[in-house]
């Protein structure tokens, strides 16, 4: 018995989801001994009289929803290029300006969009996917290092972003706008919770039905290896940088949707650090290779989680990044390797010597 209870520990501590899980069950427990009410639930109505659900949960569920579309594609990133992209703050800011050129055209305010929605969103969807495969163009055929490589779009995105508006903050006033980025009416969650489950739901399917991971693993791994095997190393990790392009361009669409304009300096300010400690957080190794994407995510809203759970007990905003680094430290140094197996050989040890006791 003492035996299949420490496989089982062993087992489970190896798993890569283990950290996040254990992580996400740390700040539960904390938020229920410090105050219960952190998990309240309410139905309330918005400034447009609509019934929404509020509460902290729902605030997670939200607010986590643009770094859980990130944490996607910057988990391919890393597993196939052994580096992380840098620029996606700076890409949400470019793909958030375009959506507003096409909806407002030279307009600083307009009561009537230039173009439908749609049209703006394949839109940005085209520019952020082109600056992804600027970056992945340097990384996979000019080899040079991820954060290198991105940090020129990382430096001139957001002037690049203002450009595009001619330095100008537009303002869309048709609330239909606001939908995809808030409440659609007569649904009380947040149609961001939506989107990243359907994010969810794709980078699932693709996974599952086409060689995509297994392909980013192999050169993540090997990369020379999987040459020899038969894969194009070059075009899986160009792959990669233009499926984050995608993940850019959703959510810097659900950025501007939630206030209908943008601030070029402000918006997704730090995000990509964020989304490098999601992954991180995921048990992904950040020097390439294996990953685990259910891993990626939820260590997405762990982050999240922790985000509120500051927020909730009033950390000054600008001390937030600090508590937030200090805790992060904490959670990556658990999940390496290193420590991991040495919980499990003390946890073994110690299990030998119960049951040595036992027999005596």
């Amino acid at each position: 018995m003492a035996d299949k209870k420490t496989n089982f520990f062993m087992k489970l501590i190896k798993n890569q989801i283990f950290i996040p899980i254990a992580a996400l069950l740390i700040l539960v427990i904390f938020n229920l001994i410090a105050d219960p009410s952190f998990f309240a639930i309410s139905l309330d109505k918005n400034s447009n009289g609509d019934p929404v659900l509020s509460g902290n949960i729902i605030t997670i569920l939200d607010n986590a929803s643009e770094l859980v579309i990130l944490a996607i594609g910057m988990t391919l990133v890393t597993a196939a290029s052994g580096g992380q992209d840098i620029s996606v703050g700076a890409g949400i800011a470019l793909a958030g300006s375009v959506v507003l050129r096409v909806l407002c055209g030279t307009e600083s305010r307009t009561e009537t969009l230039h173009a439908p929605i749609i049209v703006a969103f394949i839109a940005c969807c085209i520019v952020a996917m082109l600056f992804g495969a600027f970056n992945g163009v340097l990384v996979a055929y000019f080899k040079i290092q991820p954060m290198v490589a991105t940090l020129i779009l990382f430096t001139a995105g957001r002037s690049i972003a203002a450009w595009i508006n001619n330095n100008e903050l537009p303002i869309i006033s048709d609330i239909k706008f606001s939908y995809y980025g808030n409440f659609i009416p007569g649904i009380p969650v947040p149609t961001p919770v939506f989107i990243a489950i359907l994010c969810m739901i794709i980078i699932a399917l693709v996974l599952r039905f086409t060689k995509l991971g297994l392909f980013t693993q192999a050169v993540g791994i090997n990369s020379e290896s999987s040459r020899l095997n038969g894969i194009n190393p070059q075009l899986v990790k160009f792959s990669t940088y233009v499926i984050l392009g995608l993940c850019v361009a959703v959510a810097g669409f659900i950025k501007v949707s939630r206030f209908s304009t943008i601030n070029y300096s402000v918006i997704a300010k730090d995000i990509e650090m964020d989304a490098i400690l999601a992954v991180a957080l995921g048990g992904n190794a950040l020097s390439g290779g294996k990953f685990n994407m259910p891993a990626s995510i939820l260590g997405a809203y762990v982050i999240q989680f922790l985000t509120t759970t500051l927020f909730k007990f009033n950390v000054v905003a600008s001390a937030l990044p600090a508590y937030k680094a200090i805790v992060v430290i904490l959670l990556v140094v658990l999940s390496s390797p290193v420590v991991r197996d040495k919980i499990a050989s003390l946890k073994k040890k110690a299990a030998s010597n119960t049951a040595a006791g036992g027999a005596h």
